[in-house]
């Protein structure tokens, strides 16, 4: 286990692009390559961002409800604020979700089109494996599945896993096998499932996980000492991204 970047605040959005890593840090307002430094800068909290398939990086500012074309410096009006986390698929398709503090009414909607999926129990992190969007239901501990039509629609939806009650999925990422790894920050851990849930590996970290991505034969994490939801989130400079041989 290496600690790849510390002394950094809320870690989240982790992705693996072209054989080189990216998180964004929510408390600095910024995305960073690992290594190489400040990419983008937006202060925005969510701060999430995904790549489309022809290797834009688009970027969530969900203080100003915008999707942003990094490469462009162009803009999409979401229309509102409050956005989350971002997941792209094969054909570009952009989906967003918005968790709701209140109860089960979390929603999806894909860009340029509105909500797709609806009555989720606080939606947070999302992957697109193959014609499939997997969304983490941080508050029902599963993560819930959906068919991607080729108009970019969800259908069929059902349970990918049910992860047991203690379980609060957050970031998740799907491996070259077809499991999932989803991040847990109250457990401290990442784990790795099949479908129907079967428990197939486990990382454990002295603080919470927020994000995880898989680069080759690594599971890389981005964990912080999480103090609870009023107040400040995670410790300040806890911050760090973590790398596991798997």
């Amino acid at each position: 286990m290496d600690v790849l970047l510390t002394g950094r605040g809320l870690l989240e959005s982790i992705r693996w692009h072209d054989d080189r890593l990216y998180v964004s840090d929510w408390s600095a307002g910024e995305v960073l390559a690992v290594p190489g430094g400040v990419v983008a800068e937006v202060a925005s909290l969510p701060l999430c961002f995904d790549f489309l398939p022809d290797g834009r990086m688009v970027i969530v500012d969900s203080a100003t409800g915008r999707l942003l074309d990094h490469g462009s410096g162009t803009h999409t009006d979401l229309g509102q604020p409050g956005w989350n986390d971002i997941a792209v698929d094969a054909r570009g398709h952009v989906y967003l979700n918005r968790p709701d503090f209140t109860g089960p009414t979390g929603t999806v909607h894909l860009v340029g089109h509105g909500e797709v999926a609806g009555e989720l129990a606080f939606p947070n992190g999302m992957a697109v494996t193959g014609e499939t969007l997997i969304v983490a239901e941080s508050h029902g501990h599963r993560l819930t599945a959906f068919d991607i039509a080729p108009d970019g629609s969800l259908g069929n939806r059902r349970v990918w896993a049910a992860l047991g009650e203690k379980a609060a999925p957050d970031g998740i990422c799907v491996d070259a096998a077809g499991a999932v790894w989803y991040a847990d920050v109250p457990n401290r851990h990442c784990v790795r499932v099949a479908e129907g849930g079967e428990v197939l590996a486990e990382v454990t970290l002295d603080r919470g996980c927020f994000d995880c991505v898989v680069g080759g034969s690594t599971l890389y994490v981005a964990a912080a000492q999480y103090q609870g939801m009023s107040g400040e989130l995670v410790a300040p400079g806890s911050g760090q991204v973590v790398a596991v041989p798997i």
